[in-house]
């Protein structure tokens, strides 16, 4: 009997410490997200499709999100200068579009052409915040805008001329949004797709972020990526130990930058579009979120944080307008979704200074 009431005790002890660790905000989240599944077929809703939707949401942004990871473990902080990445993977895509890749070469070129952009726009963003410490956030901010503002500029003035890509009535001048018909459309996304019914799974774009999400772990857990964590934990600790700050902070922006280049190649192929100009100005906000939501904090971030809070955030503004709109008979979809994804963001800010005890 006391062997019985000490197994239900520890039971009861683990049960609270992992609650503790999802926290009360992240349980209520996921709660609705579980009552807006239950609720689905209720108004008329395909629940299988939804959950299609939800998971492509998912492949679509969760490298992204991953993006974040570098830089909270160096102490750079959220990355709301995501923009700098964004801006070097629509190089790379736009650049191997006009050299004329098509298929799936288009889509490593993309990847290949868009590195060297992250890599130099990183030196220079990472250059800036060794520059600024303790305003890095504040600071990115203004920087990501004010890069996607340029490159409207830029957008309009590079030397594109492909047909298919530039304005009809000009001749030059990239147009807002680019068809990847053609080029990279659902590469990742078709590759080993499974299909039962009205679910479909992306496989190939999954497996692509399980691959990259490994290699981060596996970076982190090197000497290089111990090093970086130190100076993210404890940059006096770190620097009397023979590192060298800066550059691990730089080589984390470098990181960060490519990661988010990479992001929004794969975004591209599950959306199926090139998006130019004003797209990219507020892609950091909820990647920022995501990473909160998930439970990371502004020095502490882990791939099961980028996972949950992906899944959290994309589950939820992609179920909240389509059930609402079919409980009540109205189209409010965008109005839901502004609400509810604005709602989510600003939840997440409130908390970015939180730590676990």
């Amino acid at each position: 009997m006391s062997d019985l009431r000490h197994a239900d005790a520890s039971l009861g002890e683990r049960l609270v410490s992992a609650y503790k660790s999802f926290g009360l905000p992240r349980l209520i989240i996921a709660g609705l997200l579980v009552v807006l599944l239950i609720a689905a077929p209720l108004v008329g809703v395909n629940f299988w499709t939804q959950i299609t939707n939800v998971i492509n949401r998912f492949s679509w942004n969760s490298v992204l999100v991953l993006a974040m990871v570098p830089m909270i473990h160096s102490g750079c902080g959220l990355n709301f200068g995501l923009p700098f990445g964004i801006i070097s993977g629509l190089l790379g895509a736009t650049i191997s579009l006009e050299l004329g890749f098509t298929g799936p070469m288009s889509f490593v070129a993309a990847i290949v052409i868009a590195t060297p952009f992250a890599i130099l726009f990183g030196v220079g963003y990472g250059w800036l915040l060794n520059k600024i410490k303790g305003g890095e956030m504040m600071i990115a901010t203004y920087v990501g805008f004010s890069s996607v503002s340029f490159m409207c500029m830029m957008w309009l003035l590079l030397p594109y001329r492909k047909p298919d890509m530039v304005w009809g009535y000009s001749g030059s001048g990239l147009r807002t949004t680019i068809s990847l018909e053609g080029y990279y459309d659902k590469i990742l996304a078709n590759f080993l797709q499974i299909r039962i019914g009205d679910l479909v799974i992306p496989t190939g774009s999954l497996l692509f972020f399980a691959f990259l999400a490994f290699l981060m772990w596996a970076f982190l857990h090197t000497k290089t990526g111990t090093a970086m964590t130190a100076v993210g934990s404890n940059p006096t600790f770190a620097r009397a130990a023979g590192i060298n700050v800066d550059k691990m902070r730089m080589l984390s922006v470098v990181l960060s930058t490519w990661l988010a280049a990479i992001g929004i190649l794969v975004y591209e192929q599950g959306f199926g579009f090139i998006q130019l100009y004003m797209a990219p100005f507020n892609m950091a906000l909820p990647a920022v979120s995501a990473i909160l939501i998930g439970g990371a904090t502004v020095n502490k971030a882990s791939i099961a944080n980028v996972i949950i809070g992906t899944i959290l955030f994309q589950g939820i503004i992609t179920m909240t307008p389509t059930v609402m709109n079919n409980a009540i008979h109205m189209d409010i979809s965008e109005v839901l979704r502004m609400v509810v994804s604005n709602g989510m963001i600003l939840y997440a800010l409130t908390r970015k200074t939180e730590e676990k005890a």
